[in-house]
């Protein structure tokens, strides 16, 4: 049983991540980071599933999105989560999201976060973890976010598409927490500004996908 001192550790980490997870993209400066150029041909699923396997069934080591992404996923150091790797083709899991239960993603927009937006409604996107097997989800929504004061911790969000006007917690709340999902997460730039907004890409576990193999050889969407 979970005890009340554990809920409330739990509690206050999330509140101090939260500041520093829409903070990460005010410390990235674009004039000493850069995305490299994405190669046009990725390789093949099994492929990259194969290049990333270390044997470990527990973590993450992989992200695929067909004709977009076939990345390395690294995970944050104990007690860090507002950690962000800065190497080029490499995705950082959000330890947070993984403890209220769902899967997080985050990459810097100057490096891999770079082509998050390519993603489409729709997209498969899969999960590889070290043993080799894999999740499978699906794109369901594309949020994007500006925030109203990007340097400052308390800064509130405004949804691009609704205009509705959002607490970072509230932000948070709405996309990583709630049933089981996949959260993407890089910064939009705007008139030179890499921190002035936020780009949310929730997937939802795929159905009918009993072969990922065959399905990503030929397919980016489910028909």
């Amino acid at each position: 049983m979970t005890s009340r001192f554990d809920l409330n550790q739990l509690k206050n980490r999330i509140s101090a991540s939260v500041l520093v997870l829409f903070l990460a993209c005010v410390f990235v400066f674009p004039s000493q980071a850069y995305a490299k150029d994405i190669p046009n041909a990725l390789p093949q699923l099994n492929t990259f599933v194969e290049s990333v396997k270390d044997g470990d069934s527990n973590t993450l080591r992989g992200v695929y999105v067909p004709d977009v992404m076939a990345f390395a996923i690294t995970q944050q150091p104990v007690g860090n989560p507002g950690y962000v790797s800065s190497a080029d083709s490499v995705v950082t899991q959000f330890s947070i999201a993984a403890e209220v239960g769902n899967v997080g993603l985050l990459a810097h927009n100057t490096h891999a976060g770079a082509v998050f937006s390519s993603i489409q409604q729709g997209d498969l996107i899969v999960l590889v973890y070290g043993d080799g097997h894999t999740e499978i989800f699906m794109a369901q929504s594309i949020q994007q976010y500006q925030a109203l004061d990007p340097f400052n911790p308390y800064s509130q969000f405004k949804d691009l598409e609704t205009q509705t006007t959002f607490t970072a917690e509230e932000l948070f709340n709405n996309v990583y927490r709630g049933d089981y999902h996949l959260t993407l997460q890089t910064c939009i730039e705007n008139s030179g500004n890499s921190s002035w907004g936020r780009l949310f890409i929730v997937a939802t576990p795929a159905e009918n996908t009993l072969n990922p193999m065959a399905t990503f050889a030929s397919k980016r969407h489910i028909e």
